[in-house]
């Protein structure tokens, strides 16, 4: 074993970290992607080209990427965490002043061939800043009101661009993931619990203000709060997606119908199949088992991250490494918990299988941050 070592030691050091990477975390993201390959295939009716093939050169690419930053060290990281928030914070500004609209939002700057989404960039962008500030600050300060308050306006200023864009889902999520990496470094669980009565006194306000003089959300938005809880209101309107998803868990059964057998997808009762629906796609053709599967596989990279942050002895590194996989978890909680009528109807991918170029680069690159992390911790 010492004569292994001494080897490794004499092993340049690029060469190393190509030996400290987590390759269980490669292979894993590898899998839950070939899943979506599968699955964008069987959307299309048997056509590679469509949705399939796109996406295998988008994850080629990304595969690079996060290889790539798996080399980048972690001071690197720590010294542009500010401006890659400054430039973020100014393309949301953008975005509100002259973005594109699409499906009734403004949320994408377009540079000709390709457009960006600075919401889903400032998710990483957060984190590092995040990160970086409580790696700083002293840990005896984390607690008091002064200290807390600056993180808090950092996640507060972005979010309130994205909610002007509009787009709910995505505010929800950054303030989500600024918690995490708040609750990880060690700020008291009194602030998080002052929050939560708070939300739940606006919830109440927001109900108890409609039809009044006072009401706080427009008619349209309490239509979504009645279709949430009673999709069978309006069967063929608003409840008509979430319906047409039930009907396609509760027919995939125990094994599924079958590969490209699944009656909603393949005659079109299902919206969004290739993004936002595609994992009700896989529960109808593969069932509870091949449901269960993919959850086990996102729950396998999530421990293996998080597995990561807790044996990391940088603070910096371990709580980028919290604060991406918090956000991970999040996309994959949020889009199954909304095809299945827990969360309300909400525009939102499935991680690393829906059809999507942003949502898989942003992944990508928030696994390699992850993958930074654990080559350059301390050993």
């Amino acid at each position: 074993m010492a004569y292994l070592d001494y080897k490794v030691a004499q092993i340049p050091t690029g060469w190393r970290k190509i030996l400290h990477i987590s390759w269980p975390l490669v292979l894993l993201v590898t899998a839950v992607c070939c899943i979506g390959f599968v699955m964008l295939y069987s959307v299309a009716g048997g056509r590679l080209d469509l949705w399939a093939e796109p996406q295998m050169y988008r994850f080629a690419v990304g595969m690079v990427l996060m290889i790539g930053l798996a080399f980048v060290p972690m001071w690197f990281w720590r010294g542009i965490s500010v401006a890659a928030y400054v430039v973020c914070f100014l393309m949301l500004v953008a975005v509100d002043l002259f973005g594109v609209i699409g499906m009734g939002a403004r949320r994408w700057i377009d540079l000709g061939p390709i457009r960006i989404q600075p919401s889903e960039l400032m998710k990483i962008a957060l984190v590092l800043l995040l990160a970086a500030y409580y790696d700083w600050l002293d840990i005896r300060r984390v607690s008091r009101p002064l200290w807390v308050i600056i993180p808090a306006l950092l996640i507060l200023a972005p979010t309130a661009l994205v909610l002007i864009q509009p787009d709910l889902g995505t505010s929800i999520m950054l303030v989500a993931g600024g918690a995490i990496v708040m609750f990880a470094a060690g700020v008291s669980l009194w602030y998080f619990a002052i929050i939560a009565a708070a939300g739940v006194g606006l919830v109440t306000a927001v109900l108890k203000s409609r039809g009044t003089e006072w009401q706080l959300l427009k008619d349209y938005q309490y239509r979504r709060i009645d279709t949430f809880l009673d999709p069978y209101a309006d069967p063929l309107g608003a409840g008509y997606n979430i319906i047409q998803s039930q009907i396609a868990f509760g027919s995939g059964g125990w094994s599924g119908r079958g590969f490209m057998q699944g009656s909603q997808s393949r005659l079109n009762f299902l919206p969004e199949k290739h993004t936002d629906f595609i994992f009700t796609v896989l529960a109808e053709e593969f069932g509870f088992v091949g449901a269960i599967s993919l959850l086990t596989l996102y729950m396998l990279i999530l421990g293996f991250c998080l597995y990561s942050a807790l044996t990391n002895r940088d603070r910096f590194a371990s709580l980028i490494t919290i604060g991406i996989s918090g956000t991970f978890f999040l996309y994959f909680a949020i889009n199954m918990a909304t095809v299945m009528g827990l969360l309300p109807a909400k525009g939102s991918p499935l991680p690393l299988v829906s059809y999507g170029g942003t949502s898989l680069m942003i992944l990508m690159l928030g696994f390699g941050l992850v993958q930074s992390a654990h080559v350059h911790r301390p050993r």
